[in-house]
Formats: C-alpha cells, sequence, structure tokens
C-alpha cells in the first residue's frame, strides 16, 4: 500500500463499516496492490470532511430531484401494481479510464459475436449444421421467431443498442452474467441518476474528471438519423404504453432525444409501408428504436393475443420499409442456455476467445454436461434454460425446483430444460447504511450503441447495489438500490453536449405532426382538469353555504347537492373520492404524453393528486371543508397558468385549450339552467356568480343580480373568460388552425357545426334564454367533442 493510501486508510474507521486495516472495505476500493485504488480519494476525503448532518442533506438533495423529477419504476408484485421511487444509492461506483478502456474492448467484442450468431441463426443456420449450436435449442427457444427467419434487417444490422449485465468476481475480474438483446431497459435511468449523484456531489463530480454520457447519446441520436429513409418522419421509440415497468424512462429518453414516443395503436400499415397515425393522416416512418418485446408487435404474424402491436408490421419489415433497433426476435440471445455456447461460438466466428468471459454455463441437453451439472448440483444455480434472469437472483440451493419435485428429478425429468450455472460472488462496492460505508455486493449494466465508428460503450451506465451481503440481494425486486457509476481519467475529459455543434448552420426546426393519440390526451386532459375545478368550485359553495345553515335540508343546498350528484359524488365525505378520480384521470392523461410534459406541469399535477387524497382524509363539512377546497382550487389554477405560460403554442396546446373550453362551456350550461329557473331557491342566482368566478364583474356592471343579468355575463359576454360564448370563440379561433379545418375553400363538418353554434349563441336575446334553451345548447356543445373525435382521433 502506498503512504498516501495508508494515510487515508488511517482515516476511514467514522466511514467504513467494521472496519479494520484493509478488512471490511468494499472489494472496488482496493487495487491489485492492496491499497485504496487511486479514483477513490478524492471522493473518501471529501466525505470525511463532512458531517454527519452535512452528508445528510447532501443525499437528500439527490432523493429530492428525484422526487421532484417523477422518476419511478412500476414494481409488479404477487396480487398488486405499485409505482415506485427510483431507489438511488448515493455513493457511486467508480472505474479508472484505463480499466473501462479495456472492458469497453471486450464488450465490443461480444457485441460482434452477438451480432454474427444472431445473423446466422436468422439467416442461413450454419452453426446447426456444424453442430455448434444444437438444434433442439434454438427451436425450444420461445423468444426465437421463425416468421423472421430469412429476413434480412433494411439497415443491414440486427443489433444497435444493447447492454451486458457484468459482476466482478472477488479475484477481481469481470464476468458477463447476462446479454441484453431484445428491447434493454435503463439508459434513461443511467441518466437521471447521473443527475441525481452529481448534486449530491456538486463540487467533486465537477473536479474529478468524469466522462460525461451526453455524447454516447448524441452518437446514437446520429445513427438512427442516419437509417432514416427519404421523406420520413422523425425516428420513433415503440413503448408497450403507460403500464410497462419501465414507462418512466421511456419516456424520459424520447424526450431527450427528440424521438416521437409511439405505440403500436399509434401505427397503421398501408400497402407496405409503415405510417404514424397523426392530426394531419397517416404520415411514413421508417426507423423504431423498439422498447416492446418482439412477439407483441404484430398480432397477425406472431402473438395473436398481443393487444400492443400493429397488424401488418412484419411485412414493412420483409419489404425493407422499417429499420428495427433491435430486429424482432434479438430475445432469443437472452436466455441462459446461450452463455453455454457463446466461448466456443467466439473461437468458432472470430477466430479468438472472448475477453471477458461469461459465467460458467452447462446446458443439460448434453450428456457430459447433464452429467456434470448432476455430480455437481449443490453447488451450482440451476434454472431454466431458456430463462434471461441473472444467476446470482437464483437460489444455489434450488429453491425453484417445482413443488412436488426434487432436484435429482427436476434434471432427471426436464434435463433439456434446464442449465446448471456457477454460483457468482460478487465484488463489493461502497455503500451508504445506518450512517457509515458499508460493502455490499453489486453488479453493472452497461450499455453499448452502434455507431458509424463501431460499437460505442456509454461511458458509465448503472450499478445495482444489494441491501445486504447476500447476492441474491441485488435484485430489484428484493430492495436493492442503484448506484451511478463515475469513469475517471487522469486528465480533463471533453464535456460533449446534444446541442447544436460549433460551427454548424442553424436550422430552426419545424414541430413534427403530432400523432392523434397524443392529440387524444391532450384534450382529455383539458377536459378533465376543468372539470375538476368545476367540481371544486361548486362543491366549496356547498360547503361555503352548509357552515352558514348547517341545514342540509335547505333548498339551495339540495338543489347544488342535485348538481354535485350529477358527477357521481357521494357528499357524505366531505371531499368525495370522485374528485380525486377525476385528478388521476388526469395524471393518467398526462402520463400517457410524458415525453411531451414538462417537468414543472408533471410536479405540479402529481403534488395536486397527493393534496387532494391527503385533504380528502382531514376535512370536516362545512367551513372546514371550503377553506380546504380553496386551497386545491388554488394548486389547480397554477397548474392551469403554469401550463398555458410554458407550453409551446404548437397543435398540442391547442387540443388541450379546446378541451378545457368545451368543458367549461358545458358545465356553465348545465349549471344554468339549474339555477336559473323561476322556481330556483333563494340565493341561486349569487351562487353562480360565485360559482362562474365572476362576483366582482357582477357588481361593477350590475345594479342587482338577475336571470338576466347572470345569462348575460356567463353566457353572451364574449370578453369574460367564464362565459360560454367567450369559450366558443375560444374553440373556433383554434379549431380554424387544424389541419384539414377547411376542405376546397369550405369548412369541415366540425368547423360547420361550430359557426352555427357561435352564432346561435352570439345573437340570442338575453330575454329569450331559458333553461331548456340551456339544456339543448349544452348537448349541442357536447356535440362538438364527438365531432372533434371522428376529424382527429379516431
Amino acid at each position: 500500500m502506498s503512504a498516501v493510501s495508508r494515510e487515508l486508510a488511517e482515516g476511514l474507521p467514522p466511514l467504513v463499516a467494521g472496519y479494520r486495516p484493509l478488512e471490511g472495505i468494499p472489494d472496488e476500493m482496493i487495487g491489485p496492490d492492496g491499497g485504496i485504488r487511486a479514483p477513490w480519494l478524492p471522493l473518501l476525503a471529501h466525505l470525511s470532511a463532512l458531517s454527519p448532518a452535512e452528508i445528510a442533506a447532501r443525499f437528500g438533495r439527490g432523493d429530492q430531484y428525484l422526487r421532484d423529477a417523477g422518476v419511478y419504476y412500476r414494481h409488479y408484485g404477487k396480487g398488486d401494481v405499485a409505482s415506485r421511487d427510483w431507489p438511488l444509492s448515493h455513493v457511486p461506483v467508480i472505474l479508472a479510464e484505463s480499466e473501462w478502456q479495456e472492458l469497453a474492448a471486450g464488450l465490443a467484442q461480444r457485441a460482434e459475436l452477438l451480432e454474427a450468431v444472431m445473423a446466422d441463426i436468422y439467416g442461413e443456420n450454419r452453426l446447426l449444421g456444424s453442430g455448434d449450436l444444437p438444434g433442439t435449442l434454438l427451436a425450444s427457444n420461445p423468444h426465437w421467431l421463425r416468421p423472421l427467419v430469412g429476413v434480412k434487417p433494411a439497415s443491414g444490422h440486427f443489433l444497435h443498442f444493447i447492454a451486458m449485465d457484468l459482476g466482478r468476481g472477488e479475484d477481481g475480474r469481470w464476468w458477463v452474467l447476462g446479454d441484453r438483446t431484445e428491447a434493454p431497459s435503463g439508459a434513461g435511468f443511467a441518466l437521471e441518476t447521473r443527475v441525481a449523484t452529481s448534486r449530491v456531489f456538486a463540487e467533486i463530480y465537477r473536479q474529478s474528471n468524469v466522462h460525461r454520457l451526453a455524447g454516447f447519446f448524441g452518437a446514437f441520436r446520429d445513427m438512427l438519423d442516419r437509417l432514416r429513409a427519404p421523406g420520413t418522419g422523425s425516428v420513433g421509440l415503440l413503448t408497450s404504453g403507460l403500464f410497462n415497468e419501465t414507462y418512466y424512462e421511456q419516456a424520459y429518453i424520447a424526450r431527450y432525444l427528440g424521438l416521437s414516443l409511439l405505440e403500436g395503436e399509434d401505427l397503421i400499415v398501408e400497402g407496405q409501408d409503415l405510417k404514424v397515425r397523426t392530426i394531419d393522416g397517416p404520415q411514413p416512418i421508417s426507423v423504431l428504436w423498439r422498447r416492446l418485446e418482439s412477439a407483441w408487435c404484430d398480432p397477425l404474424e406472431l402473438d395473436e393475443r398481443s393487444r400492443l402491436g400493429t397488424p401488418g408490421l412484419l411485412e414493412t419489415i420483409r419489404a425493407g420499409r422499417v429499420t428495427m433497433a433491435n430486429a424482432l426476435g434479438a430475445g432469443a440471445l437472452e436466455t441462459q442456455a446461450f452463455l453455454a455456447f457463446l466461448p466456443r461460438l467466439c473461437e468458432r466466428l472470430r477466430g479468438e476467445s472472448l475477453a471477458i468471459p461469461n459465467v460458467a454455463t452447462w446446458w443439460c441437453g448434453q450428456e457430459a454436461e447433464y452429467q456434470y451439472v448432476r455430480e455437481n448440483r449443490h453447488r451450482l444455480v440451476i434454472s431454466r434454460a431458456n430463462a434471461n434472469r441473472l444467476p446470482i437472483e437464483l437460489d444455489p440451493q434450488g429453491s425453484t425446483v417445482p413443488e412436488a419435485m426434487t432436484l435429482e428429478s427436476w434434471l432427471d425429468e426436464e434435463r433439456h430444460a434446464l442449465v446448471g450455472q456457477e454460483a457468482v460472488r460478487l465484488s463489493t462496492t461502497p455503500a451508504w447504511k445506518d450512517g457509515v460505508l458499508a460493502p455490499r455486493p453489486m453488479t453493472l449494466r452497461v450499455f453499448l450503441a452502434r455507431t458509424p465508428d463501431g460499437w460505442q460503450a456509454m461511458p458509465g451506465g448503472f450499478a445495482r447495489v444489494g441491501q445486504t451481503l447476500e447476492p441474491g440481494s441485488i435484485a430489484m425486486r428484493h430492495g436493492s438500490t442503484v448506484a451511478d457509476v463515475w469513469i475517471v481519467a487522469d486528465k480533463p475529459v471533453p464535456e460533449p453536449s446534444l446541442l447544436r455543434k460549433d460551427g454548424a448552420a442553424f436550422m430552426r426546426k419545424q414541430p413534427g405532426t403530432l400523432p392523434a393519440r397524443a392529440a387524444d390526451n391532450l384534450f382529455w386532459l383539458g377536459r378533465y382538469v376543468e372539470r375538476t375545478e368545476g367540481m371544486l368550485r361548486l362543491l366549496r359553495a356547498y360547503h361555503g353555504r352548509l357552515a352558514e345553515s348547517a341545514d342540509t335540508d335547505a333548498p339551495l343546498l339540495r338543489r347544488v347537492a342535485g348538481l354535485l350528484e350529477t358527477y357521481g359524488m357521494d357528499l357524505a365525505q366531505p371531499l368525495p373520492s370522485e374528485i380525486s378520480a377525476c385528478i388521476q384521470s388526469a395524471v393518467t392523461s398526462a402520463g400517457k404524453i410524458r415525453d411531451r410534459f414538462s417537468l414543472d406541469g408533471w410536479s405540479a399535477l402529481v403534488d395536486l393528486a397527493s393534496s387532494a387524497e391527503q385533504i380528502g382524509r382531514q376535512v370536516h363539512p362545512g367551513d372546514d371543508a371550503a377553506r380546504a377546497i380553496s386551497v386545491l382550487i388554488r394548486k389547480l389554477t397554477g397548474f392551469s397558468g403554469l401550463v398555458h405560460e410554458n407550453m409551446y403554442r404548437a397543435m398540442g396546446w391547442r387540443f388541450l385549450t379546446i378541451g378545457q373550453s368545451i368543458e367549461r362551456a358545458i358545465a356553465m350550461a348545465d349549471w344554468l339552467a339549474v339555477m336559473i329557473p323561476a322556481d330556483a331557491p333563494d340565493g341561486a342566482l349569487d351562487l353562480m356568480i360565485e360559482v362562474g368566478d365572476s362576483v366582482m364583474t357582477h357588481r361593477r356592471r350590475y345594479a342587482m343580480a338577475v336571470p338576466e343579468s347572470i345569462c348575460d355575463l356567463l353566457v353572451l359576454d364574449s370578453l369574460n373568460p367564464r362565459s360560454i360564448l367567450f369559450e366558443l370563440e375560444r374553440m373556433q379561433a383554434h379549431i380554424d388552425l387544424l389541419p384539414g379545418s377547411r376542405r376546397e375553400n369550405r369548412l369541415s363538418p366540425l368547423g360547420q357545426a361550430l359557426l352555427k353554434l357561435r352564432a346561435d349563441v352570439a345573437t340570442m336575446p338575453v330575454e329569450a334564454i331559458t333553461p331548456e334553451w340551456l339544456v339543448e345548447l349544452k348537448w349541442r356543445i357536447a356535440g362538438l367533442s364527438d365531432a372533434l373525435t371522428d376529424s382527429y382521433f379516431a
């Protein structure tokens, strides 16, 4: 050990759990000479200089960033589905640049091998003919898709973006634990983990020559752009949708790279061309970064049960009209059984040994391997040959043995479906546990992207860190955490950016055509937000008057209660659950367009939903409820203002605004029809002015509240943003600018219906307004929603 390392080690006891000289220190910190690895020294010195309170504050800063950003993953457990906060392990894993370069070169070799194997099993099948791959193994692989055999990818390559899970053994050597070639997840999480960790250690991060991640993503984005066919739109990221466990990071990475986030229902096949359903009609697309499992992509030729894919997609791929990154069927390479053959295949196809070996694996479908596994069954991990779980996540004692079977009988009866693998003992990395640094097992996920210059490894990735010293604890379902990975150089490193390169000519990029599904969700987001505000205003008026009379049978309270019940509200609850349900509908609509929604807007909406849930459990009827509802109204109007002030004035903003206008106009017509009849109870007109947020305006303009003054202000006044005419005029201003609003110099059916409705309202004498006319008006406005759906969403 060097003198510097020894001096620092003497100062480590407050930080390292169970520290004695070079015992209890995590393996990742110990170099070949037995001393502390040099890249760790600045971070350890930095931590040693901080008080426990300062460390807690810094860690809290990283956690707060992830909460504010809404970073989550969806966990599917037994009988429950839950969204979990991203579990940050605040202390990064640190590797020297020299070690990383050697590691990256070995992984690039493996990526080329996987490409060659993929090309063979979906091409000439020479490996099967030579016996290097058993035919029964491939035929039983559920991820090998026979309809793709013989289909050559349009790009010339099957694999474009892959990941590999690595572990370092106790001897310091790296091992590949698994290959992720189907639709590898986590790249977006790696970015967010980097941002959070750089906020925890802001000073040391800037000083430590840590390689940035932006250059890797920029190179991959440029490669995808080069694959686009002339005349096609932007690159799309194909997702299974909101309920995928990693949907957040898919939306994040799409927004980060400027890709269109698409679901199967967004796509249609016309002839042999793949197109995106947009508000301007079908638009061609030629490149998809696929995050949807292959089998679900085309229900016509693959899994007929799929509701996530696009019928006919395979035909466009066969015709060479679409590039998939990665090609369909790439999941065949992920199975545990393939690990048994890759070392030999590397020598067969590349004439060299694997630079980074994978965990030792034996497929029991071969006699000698079966006998070896059977003889050593109690020290090996036995698992399904076609599974893709890491061996360290499985119990070496055979806890995965099916019920009513012994390990021996399982091996005998299902040998062709099983593999045996070495039980990996992982190296440990520092993790902050109970106020000290403690060693915990870790695995590293490294991402590789194909670029014009060959495979490029992300200089970092993320590490999964176990909660305990047991290797199986690194599984996310067992509560593992995720750490950033710093690749540290000896000299300053470039700071690449996805922004325009120096010297490049400036070109303003026009907004892309809006997918119909995104427009639909923006429209309904506007409606749900406005509906929530209307419900809250009515409910606040109800509780305000309940506080004055405490008589729920009072005529005015009964009439307001009738209106509230049309929304399905149970007034036995001071803040009925329908309020939270409506807000949650808005959250769901916004969640489906996370790639188009600002971080501030999302945070404000989630905060509103959380506040409604909390208030609903605490308030009491009357004045207490009225005050609490006022808080929610202020939060809601703050959200609306934030979105409208900051949202780019493209087509998405128009559909959001149209949704709000339709909902507000419908509600106003409905409320007035109930509150202005001659038999309306005392106070009904004053209540209408209040829920219409027009108290001050009415006082200035009218001497007293009569039905005519109420209808003039809330129906016919084009300057009042709460009036029906104002909303109709706002709708027309937006609809006139939508694609297809005029056809051969004539208004579309939607435009004609709106123009006639607006004219009827604008020319209606205030004295002629009746409850019956208002009811008819409500249904005519609702009809505009149906016409909009038929024109743009259907």
